[in-house]
């Protein structure tokens, strides 16, 4: 099934470029940080801090997901 182009006018498309590259660089780093300190707490299977990262980095992924597939299928405009 073919994807459905995205169009975005250039300032868009910068934008979201942006908003992707905070996603894997900066905000990555920080729930992983967030999983890191939740593991030294110990038992994971009551550690509601873990599973809050863990739930986190989930959605922050999808969000990547749906950026990088925003972006591929992007068709710029002139506004």
């Amino acid at each position: 099934m073919k994807e459905k182009e995205v169009i975005l006018t250039t300032e868009g498309l910068r934008k979201l470029e942006e908003e992707l590259e905070k996603l894997k660089s900066v905000r990555r780093r920080e729930v992983a940080e967030r999983i890191k300190q939740a593991v030294e707490f110990g038992d994971l299977t009551e550690n509601s801090e873990y599973e809050d990262a863990k739930n986190e980095q989930a959605f922050l992924e999808g969000q990547i997901l749906t950026l990088e597939k925003m972006l591929r299928n992007a068709r710029v405009i002139d506004a």
